[in-house]
């Protein structure tokens, strides 16, 4: 069958181009041209509805789907990097003038505990706020009651000396011991705010210090982020708060579980793609920042969808038909809108109806014949007319 189908075309082709008139070569002939290949691309737009015996369809190896309704979901794959949580970043920075005296933590990668001291900082700055404050208590306690102007200008005295020593990082435990014991400290004692690693030293003894220098960064690794890239036209199915799988090179076979924590409102202009955050618990420690990670989001395109296989659309690059079987049983060009796709599904958002029966296969020779039933192909060519 296959073969006489074959060999049919063959001679139709033949009897066709035998028939055709020749072109002339001349400049009247070439504006026929012209104008005949804008009547072909007008015809080639314009599709009919083909008809097709039992027999043909099994020929051409033409097969039927459904369009269906119902949730449609795909897994959407990239790589991103781990990275430290921002908001439990930390910098160690010291408030005063000074010299590092000592050293408690002298090198990167170390874990620290929270109030664990860090460095011992000389400073002539803080000895002598110290001794403010013993002269302003001893100054409080010789002067009698019995004159209140004076005796409350020495209580502000001792007040805004025990403010200085507070906004210098003096605890109030330091503070009372030094009202106490009438001791002055020589050292400010600088201390972890929280469990976690030292990310950087920027300090060694001996050196001097200045207000708001960088001594360390210390990071809280319990919590992790991983940022990865994904392209534009997956963006709208990554939402916050969704699962992520992550998988890691240095754990083969093993998943963690996380959630996006946060999509970037802007585009890579380069890349076309946007940034997507993944926060991921690390009680143990055992995600490293600087790790790479495979993210796998498993996206909901929506839970009541039609949707069709995509094999079963013709893209044509400025529309997409789907060829659908009519009351008569023709097979009817339609122009349809489409979504999202789903593995080998596409989301259908207009132009078919659900249950509506749709060519799955074969169905480019399906259109090739809709074209040549509406009068295109090689009859609307320039110089393929037939003779009268």
């Amino acid at each position: 069958m296959n073969r006489l189908i074959v060999a049919g075309l063959a001679g139709v082709l033949v009897i066709g181009a035998c028939r055709a008139k020749p072109v002339p070569a001349n400049t009247a002939g070439m504006r026929d041209m012209s104008a005949g290949a804008a009547d072909t691309a007008q015809h080639v737009s314009e599709r009919q509805p083909v008809r097709l015996t039992a027999a043909q369809a099994q020929a051409l190896g033409v097969t039927y789907t459904v369009v269906t309704r119902g949730p449609l979901s795909r897994s959407v794959r990239t790589v991103g990097q781990v990275v430290p949580a921002e908001p439990n970043l930390a910098e160690v920075t010291p408030k005063v003038d000074g010299f590092v005296d000592r050293l408690f933590v002298d090198a990167t990668g170390v874990q620290v505990r929270r109030g664990q001291p860090l460095l011992a900082l000389y400073s002539p700055m803080l000895v002598s706020a110290q001794e403010e404050l013993l002269t302003a208590l001893h100054l409080a306690q010789t002067i009698d009651s019995t004159a209140p102007e004076a005796w409350r200008n020495a209580q502000d005295l001792v007040t805004a000396a025990r403010r200085r020593l507070v906004y210098w990082d003096i605890s109030a435990e330091q503070i009372e011991q030094l009202e106490r014991t009438g001791e002055v400290t020589k050292t400010l004692t600088l201390v972890a705010p929280f469990d976690g690693v030292v990310m950087e030293k920027m300090v060694v003894a001996g050196q001097s210090v200045m207000p708001g220098m960088k001594l360390y960064r210390l990071a809280n690794l319990s919590t992790v982020w991983v940022e990865g890239d994904v392209f534009e036209q997956d963006l709208a199915l990554i939402k916050v708060g969704a699962p992520v799988r992550v998988e890691l090179a240095a754990y083969p076979g093993k998943a963690f579980t996380g959630r996006v924590s946060f999509v970037w409102p802007v585009v890579d202009e380069q890349s076309r793609a946007g940034k997507v955050r993944v926060a991921l618990a690390n009680s143990r420690g055992l995600i490293k920042p600087g790790m790479y990670a495979t993210l796998l989001f498993d996206a909901t395109v929506g839970q009541d969808v039609l949707s069709l296989p995509s094999e079963a659309v013709i893209l044509t690059g400025e529309r997409n038909l789907v060829f659908a079987v009519g009351k008569d049983g023709a097979l009817e060009p339609r122009e349809v809108t489409l979504g999202a796709r789903a593995g080998d599904r596409i989301q259908v958002l207009s132009g078919v109806a659900e249950g509506e029966r749709v060519v799955a296969s074969a169905n480019f020779l399906v259109d090739a014949e809709s074209r040549l039933t509406s009068g295109a192909g090689m009859a609307g060519m320039p110089g393929m007319e037939s003779k009268p």
